[in-house]
């Protein structure tokens, strides 16, 4: 009653206009990103916060540990979120998940620390994290199901592309207000309680994206799936039960969503962690490195999505993920040898973020059209969030656990070298390239005529 009364009441007001859409849903998305990536940009700092003092690697560690519980929480996200919208709809789900993401995120900004109520700190931190991952698992893939479902045959590639952008701005965003108030209050002012600051900032952010979104439609083709009664009434049941559609999504998460995920967060992540722990570069510097490179790398998400309208998915994403095979390791030692060069390191956190790109921005519209509209949120985002959140969430705390056990720092590139390697492989075997030629609007009039 509340998802057809909410639903009802914003539709009147709504547009259609696909510019609006792409906006809207992007925004959202850049903001959610921004709350999750929050964590993982001070995950260092928080380490002293929220963890008992005497032994930083021990409280690095685990700081490293509760930034995984969220993406561990995403699957069951996107089973909880995908079943809802795959029954109730497209919008007012993702309009939860933006709810609970930002009421999570200002939590975090008044949660008391470890001088201040001892181990219940840790204790509410992963609470919230893992309420963090369960928004965001059903997220992106409302996201992604909803803009794809309103853009026209033969461009989903490139209208899709522009949620991957706003989840990298979204870092930008993140690491653009820590410095913001770290530099405005001081060093020691923020380590007292200026890192709150951003955290309840995401408050006023999250409410102006709800503004926004309560602007939009249902997704057309859930609509009209809903009104000719062929919705899903078990969609998780439909979309394992049956066994092409579970081979299908075994080879998703295998050969395109697993490189992808890795990808993304060493480019985004480890080597954040790398430079900050290894190459000790100021956080100043390191934070115009990381901003530099992803605002130049940008555009790269919607040229490759627009150029797999053109060419196919599949092969772009294969390149990328061959690409980080071969270069990961010479690139992290380049970086060791040029640590005093910010130029160069901007270069290279660039060259990363741009095979990002090439997996990432054609990686939307490649899911969308493997799955039928009736299972479609649920099929993608299921195995999407096992993808991004236990095999690249557990990336962090897995590299860092193999440097500490090798001595090398360059041991942690072994894990995401290694997925990526294998999904160049089942990519090559399993997966057609023929995707982009997929008519989803098509499968809908047919199924009503």
């Amino acid at each position: 009653m509340a998802a057809s009364t909410l639903a009802r009441a914003s539709d009147s007001k709504a547009t259609y206009s696909l510019p609006f859409i792409i906006v809207a849903s992007s925004v959202g998305t850049l903001i959610e990103w921004y709350d999750f990536f929050l964590y993982g940009s001070l995950a260092v700092f928080f380490s002293s916060q929220f963890f008992p003092k005497g032994n930083p690697t021990a409280a690095l560690l685990a700081s490293l540990a509760v930034f995984a519980t969220g993406f561990l929480a995403r699957p069951f996200g996107a089973v909880v979120f995908g079943r809802l919208g795959d029954i109730i709809g497209r919008k007012f789900t993702f309009l939860v998940t933006l709810i609970l993401m930002g009421l999570a995120t200002t939590l975090v900004g008044a949660l008391p620390t470890y001088s201040t109520i001892g181990a219940l700190a840790p204790i509410a931190l992963v609470a919230l994290r893992l309420l963090q991952g369960l928004a965001l698992g059903g997220e992106w893939g409302g996201a992604a199901v909803y803009v794809a479902e309103h853009s026209p045959d033969g461009h989903r590639g490139r209208y899709t592309s522009w949620l991957p952008m706003a989840a990298s701005l979204g870092l930008v965003l993140s690491l653009l207000v820590i410095l913001a108030f770290r530099l405005s209050l001081g060093e020691a002012t923020f380590r007292a309680y200026g890192w709150r600051f951003p955290f309840l900032l995401s408050a006023v952010l999250v409410g102006l994206s709800i503004y926004i979104r309560l602007k939009l439609r249902e997704s057309p083709i859930f609509q009209n799936i809903k009104e000719t009664g062929r919705a899903s009434s078990q969609p998780l049941l439909e979309s394992f039960g049956d066994a092409t559609n579970r081979r299908l999504i075994f080879i998703a998460l295998f050969g395109q969503i697993a490189p992808v995920t890795v990808i993304w967060y060493t480019a985004h992540f480890y080597s954040l962690f790398f430079m900050q722990t290894v190459l000790k570069v100021n956080y100043v510097t390191l934070s115009w490195i990381m901003i530099c490179a992803i605002l130049l790398a940008t555009p790269l998400f919607l040229f490759f999505g627009t150029w797999s309208d053109r060419i196919g998915r599949r092969n772009i994403a294969v390149a990328g993920s061959a690409l980080a095979v071969v270069t990961f390791i010479p690139v992290y030692m380049a970086m060791q040898a040029y640590t005093s060069s910010p130029f160069v390191l901007a270069v290279l956190v660039l060259y990363q973020v741009g095979l990002v790109a090439m997996t990432y921005g054609p990686h939307a519209a490649f899911l969308v059209e493997l799955f039928p509209a009736r299972i479609r949120y649920t099929s993608l985002s299921v195995p999407y969030h096992l993808g991004v959140g236990v095999l690249g969430g557990l990336l962090p705390l897995i590299s860092s656990s193999l440097v500490l056990w090798t001595g090398n720092h360059f041991a942690g590139l072994l894990y995401p070298i290694a997925l990526c390697g294998i999904g160049v492989v089942v990519s090559m075997v399993y997966i057609k390239e023929k995707t982009h030629l997929v008519k989803i609007w098509e499968e809908v009039a047919s199924e009503t005529a």
